[in-house]
């Protein structure tokens, strides 16, 4: 199995002690947030780009993906009634499908739950409407570059767009692209399902594009009281091709005891399913 990690917990780390560490833990594949390299993408240069690349590379790591892809932006959207800030979303997410592929990338997951949310008034059957035209206008030109955008669906605590994975395939068949696929995240799972996460991975396998580890106390997996062996056992079962990405929230027990306890566990638990 392909096991990766969330870099923005590294918060203030250098570039290549960030890769010296993930990768001396075991990881393979590290997924970046772009705000943790600059304030819009268009501000990463081609040579800085080569650079993260090859310093990831060089320690056998690969750069495979993109998360957070409108945190700290102003003036994007996806569902708002202004279609101005629809269209410049959907070029937004265009610039980031192209830095995604240069660093040698191929998935950005959609989470961004503030520049998601329902505006007041509006039905929801318009909110899925307004995605799907942004997702429509942007999935061919990233799709040109190799990219895939993964629907990630969150909790109520988070969002009021799409919720649960029967949601996200609503609007991924309302777009109807082939690279516009789920995504799936345990800690989002656990808490907005009925249905159980073992249930929901054979569900959807062939829908998946990605997935996230995690807890629902935010912490890495292993670190709270989420039973992996039963979700390891599914992906298992259903030969999940993907990349286990560990994605955290509370950094307070530091990056890198949440990044080796993380690991540790996960391989630990893999290994006995």
């Amino acid at each position: 199995m392909k096991f990766a990690i969330c870099q923005e917990m590294f918060v203030d780390w250098e570039w290549e002690k960030q890769c010296d560490l993930i990768a001396e833990i075991g990881y393979t594949g590290i997924e970046l947030a772009p705000f943790a390299f600059a304030d819009h993408p268009s501000k990463i240069t081609q040579e800085e780009r080569a650079s993260l690349k090859k310093t990831a590379e060089d320690r056998g790591l690969q750069i495979f993906g993109l998360h957070w892809l409108l945190a700290k932006t102003e003036g994007l959207h996806l569902t708002t009634a202004d279609s101005e800030v629809r269209k410049n979303t959907a070029a937004y997410l265009v610039e980031l499908g192209n830095l995604c592929a240069d660093l040698g990338g191929d998935l950005m997951v959609f989470g961004s739950p503030f520049q998601r949310n329902i505006e007041e008034g509006m039905s929801r059957e318009q909110a899925y409407q307004n995605a799907a035209e942004v997702f429509r206008n942007c999935l061919p030109a990233i799709g040109e570059r190799g990219v895939r955008i993964c629907m990630e669906p969150l909790t109520t605590k988070e969002t009021d767009f799409v919720n649960t994975c029967a949601e996200a395939i609503e609007l991924i068949d309302m777009v109807g692209a082939d690279n516009f696929v789920l995504h799936q995240d345990v800690k989002a799972m656990a808490g907005a399902e009925t249905e159980s996460i073992p249930e929901l991975i054979h569900k959807y396998a062939s829908r998946t594009g990605h997935f996230h580890v995690n807890d629902t106390n935010l912490l890495g997996p292993g670190m709270g009281e989420t039973d992996y062996h039963p979700i390891f056992k599914a992906l298992k079962e259903t030969k999940y091709p993907g990349w286990i990405s560990v994605e955290v929230f509370d950094y307070k027990p530091g990056s890198e005891h949440i990044a080796r306890e993380s690991f540790r566990y996960m391989k630990e638990v893999w290994e006995s399913v």
